[in-house]
């Protein structure tokens, strides 16, 4: 009885048992429609994130969280870089590295290689390529000995095992009586490794970095130092700061820089999802306008009687707005907790529907990442039933808007 009229009368008119079961039936079918429209946005969101966090990690086990390097091309003076690297706050782990391009041949295959010179010593520190070894070790590679560890499906393309020699081609050139001829340096496989990212499994070498230093003629130099941070995220802003210190006057990136085109494309493709599948709400709020415009039809001897009685135009327009945004709130409410749920629990949903159909989603023959992966982003569940909510009342208006403009006299006419 404490209840504004507009809510107490609203709430009836949602809990009572119409004379047309049309109109109820569309209520619900409104209803359901946004619990099916917030479900599927807030499971395809975390779908996408979790794909985006799984190849993010993938390229992070092979590009560093920020890179130093100098703009000519060639590190001097490497050491002091990392000691001063590591006094950064933030920064967990430093370590040289040098790259360069190359070919490799063996058995007459022959394929270009991006060529990475490390110290196994520091390595782990800022990559996952000793985690990643599929066989031997990153130890294994010893200063002066030449030794190679080949990405999975280099290995496959040049027909290269764990103990065979390989020649690498390298880009400069040297001068025989014979005429210039390309510099050629015989390797031995000491391992492979195995990350999940095609790009650096096929065309990716790993040596040490003494044996970079003579194969490309650095002498004491280096391509750069690699940094790992306590928080990926913070790189980009890191980047920022470093350039204020000392490191200022060096070449400084982070990986987000790296693969800037992908990234991208995948925020963009989250927005075009995120409004295509906000189209399955919008319907359904759009079947909520037609379920109050005959609702207010069928109701407007109703609404006679209480402009008769002293209620006002925005007392009216109160109450369909009410019974209006019950059917949001309802289907916002069930929509979140069913796309929650689904997001929390799809490995092991998906497997059950799998198996239910004989049926996979994603063929591990075809597709590196071979499951469904699911991050769910609370953020993204609030600004859907935001969204939901928002359209769920603006559907409102136009119909309640109709009814407070209903004239008693008119509608009590031929009662």
């Amino acid at each position: 009885m404490y209840k504004p009229i507009e809510l107490f009368i609203g709430l009836r008119y949602t809990r009572a048992k119409r004379r047309n079961h049309f109109i109820s039936f569309i209520s619900m079918t409104s209803m359901l429609g946004i619990t099916l429209g917030v479900m599927a946005l807030i499971t395809v969101l975390s779908v996408m994130n979790g794909f985006e966090k799984e190849v993010r990690e993938r390229i992070l086990d092979m590009v560093s969280h920020l890179t130093i390097s100098d703009f000519s091309g060639r590190l001097q003076g490497w050491s002091d870089v990392v000691e001063l690297s590591k006094q950064q706050e933030h920064v967990l782990a430093a370590a040289p590295y040098i790259e360069a391009q190359g070919m490799l041949i063996n058995r007459g295959q022959v394929n270009g290689t991006l060529i990475r010179g490390v110290l196994p010593e520091l390595e782990p520190g800022v990559s996952s390529v000793a985690q990643k070894m599929v066989e031997g070790q990153l130890k294994d590679l010893v200063p002066g000995q030449f030794g190679i560890i080949l990405g999975r499906d280099l290995a496959r393309i040049i027909n290269a095992k764990v103990g065979d020699k390989v020649t690498m081609v390298t880009p400069s050139a040297q001068v025989t009586p014979a005429g210039v001829v390309p510099r050629l340096k015989r390797f031995t496989v000491k391992g492979i490794f195995y990350v999940g990212m095609y790009e650096y499994d096929s065309s990716m070498a790993v040596l040490h970095l003494d044996d970079a230093r003579r194969v490309f003629r650095m002498d004491d130099g280096i391509t750069g130092v690699r940094l790992k941070l306590d928080n990926l995220f913070r790189a980009p802003q890191m980047r920022y700061d470093l350039q204020e210190t000392e490191l200022g006057k060096y070449w400084i990136r982070d990986w987000s820089s790296y693969h800037a085109n992908w990234f991208r494309a995948v925020k963009i493709e989250k927005r075009m999802i995120f409004l295509l599948l906000l189209l399955i709400i919008a319907v359904a709020a759009f079947n909520i306008v037609s379920t109050l415009v005959m609702l207010v039809t069928d109701k407007e001897s109703d609404i006679a009687i209480l402009r008769t009685l002293g209620a006002s135009p925005g007392s009216i327009m109160k109450i369909f707005m009410v019974q209006g945004t019950i059917i949001g709130v309802v289907g916002t409410a069930l929509g979140v907790v069913a796309g929650v749920s689904l997001s929390l629990n799809l490995e092991t949903v998906v497997p059950l529907i799998e198996e239910l159909f004989g049926m996979r989603f994603l063929d591990p023959g075809v597709y590196y990442i071979s499951e469904l992966p699911s991050d769910l982003h609370w953020d993204d569940v609030w600004m859907i039933g935001i969204v939901s909510l928002l359209l769920g009342v603006a559907a409102t208006i136009y119909p309640a808007w109709r009814a407070s403009r209903t004239q008693p006299a008119e509608a009590l006419r031929y009662e």
